[in-house]
């Protein structure tokens, strides 16, 4: 089976910085890795192909330092990696986004599956999964923490706030895993080193037949107005005595009131 896998760069979350004029990430010089759950997805695509054959192909979007994650994937095991970008796309919010890989997804030929992560740390919209699938055409499943593959059906077992609940959709179709439903391998030194010297292709907007006004700033109707760090809040006061004088001045502090007791 062929099964596509959406990644992305992300900035390591003990170094993020915002760009005061944009109120974007700043990018540049900041360490960054792939992000957790698109590891998680890679490493399901790897393990439903050891079991039925195929080709694992992830794709990332973003700036040219993103090669770095998709190295990493085909250092894990990815057959191929493709790398979409064009300064045309800089900008775009969830929604072009969606479009974009959905672009590069049908670019790319015909597919059976294809797994993204719940969501992107830096974001956490968990809004481009179900966007993809929507522009392609296809059901999807979010939140699986198990996946089986009979014939032209997916299983994916979903996990919910205080439950789970099974799921069966036909082929081809996506699926946003979560964490719990593997532990990434370590990439092997030879798949390193393999992975270290491999060329990385690039598809541009003109490549993918891009509609300027759907990608990139232009075709994002959302936009961060503004980003600050919340003020620090006061400590809390801790009102001790017995619980009936307590509560009194609790609730003189609260409400002006001036309490007494009614015997």
């Amino acid at each position: 089976m062929n099964i596509v896998v959406c990644v992305k760069q992300v900035p390591d979350t003990t170094d993020v910085r915002i760009d005061p004029e944009t109120n974007s990430l700043i990018r540049e010089g900041v360490e960054s890795i792939l992000n957790p759950f698109d590891e998680n997805g890679v490493e399901a695509a790897l393990q439903l192909r050891e079991q039925h054959g195929g080709k694992v192909t992830v794709i990332t979007m973003g700036p040219p330092q993103a090669e770095a994650i998709l190295r990493h994937a085909l250092a894990m095991g990815a057959d191929e990696v493709y790398l979409v970008c064009d300064r045309a796309i800089r900008g775009s919010d969830t929604l072009a986004t969606s479009y974009t890989l959905a672009k590069a997804i049908e670019y790319l030929g015909e597919f059976d599956l294809v797994i993204c992560g719940k969501q992107a740390i830096d974001g956490d919209t968990a809004q481009v999964g179900p966007g993809v699938a929507e522009r392609l055409g296809i059901p999807q499943v979010s939140l699986a923490i198990a996946l089986e593959v009979e014939g032209r059906k997916l299983r994916a077992r979903r996990l919910l706030d205080d439950a789970s609940e099974t799921v069966e959709v036909r082929l081809p179709a996506l699926v946003t895993v979560v964490k719990q439903i593997n532990e990434p391998r370590h990439p092997p030194m030879k798949g390193v080193l393999k992975a270290k010297k491999a060329q990385i292709p690039v598809l541009d907007a003109e490549t993918l037949e891009l509609d300027p006004k759907l990608t990139g700033f232009a075709g994002s109707p959302t936009f961060v107005w503004k980003i600050f760090t919340p003020p620090r809040r006061a400590r809390g006061q801790i009102i001790e005595g017995e619980p009936e004088e307590a509560a009194k001045e609790l609730a003189q502090k609260i409400l002006g009131l001036n309490v007494i007791s009614i015997s």
